[in-house]
């Protein structure tokens, strides 16, 4: 099934994970200001790598992808945009990137896995996405420490608990959260996920919430729609 957003389509059918809501959050809301190179890490169907090449029209962007089936079909998404020549999927684990890469990213991204403990599926795939097995959240800081420029920004994407636990386990990579965005599904319900920036630099921290969409399904809220209306299609 192809998800069409208004200036890029994407392919998704030999992608594990699919684009949904957390993604295409994390792509509208990273801070895209004075970003030259941005990485996507665990870039999976390429989406937000290609919403953020949207966003920063100068920006050279690298999605790193750990499965190559994968990372074939986010080339092949990112080849199809209108932003192909500053799109590039690589396929290697962070662990090996980093250690390899001479590079510094003045915004790094990541939907990362998120489940700790808990069970496991029958979808081995679908589970090593979804648990941080392949990437434990230490890995996945200690990437972002030795890759992440001077006064670069990491912006993330979890669930209200383990994003909790995130911002206190990253200020022992020196990573400090500057920005806290709370998601609500609606008003009523309580936060859901929590859209995090992380900057080398500790000051004090921005915390704002947006809730997604009123009672009825698929009526979306003033500023949800003003956050991802330049990409849905029918928004």
């Amino acid at each position: 099934m192809v998800f069409k957003f208004k200036k890029f389509n994407i392919e998704q059918d030999n992608c594990t994970m699919k684009v949904g809501t957390d993604g295409v959050l994390l792509g509208a809301w990273a801070n895209v200001e004075k970003a030259n190179s941005i990485l996507d890490i665990g870039t999976g169907t390429g989406v937000i790598a290609i919403m953020l090449a949207q966003r920063a029209t100068e920006a050279k962007v690298s999605g790193i992808e750990i499965d190559e089936v994968a990372c074939t079909q986010a080339q092949q998404n990112m080849n199809g945009s209108p932003y192909a020549d500053r799109l590039t999927a690589e396929l290697s684990p962070i662990q090996d990137f980093a250690k390899l890469s001479r590079d510094e990213f003045d915004l790094i991204v990541s939907n990362p896995p998120f489940f700790s403990g808990g069970t496991f599926s029958e979808n081995q795939d679908r589970n090593s996405v979804r648990h941080t097995v392949k990437l434990s959240h230490g890995d996945l800081l200690m990437a972002v420490q030795k890759l992440l420029s001077k006064t670069g920004k990491f912006c993330v994407i979890l669930p209200y608990l383990e994003g909790l636990r995130f911002q206190e386990m990253a200020k022992n990579y020196n990573l400090f959260c500057t920005k806290t965005t709370e998601v609500k599904p609606k008003k009523e319900k309580s936060v859901e996920r929590l859209l995090l920036q992380f900057e080398r630099k500790e000051k004090e921290i921005t915390i704002d919430q947006i809730v997604i969409q009123k009672e009825a399904r698929n009526d979306w809220t003033k500023e949800y729609i003003e956050l991802t209306g330049d990409f849905y299609l029918k928004m």
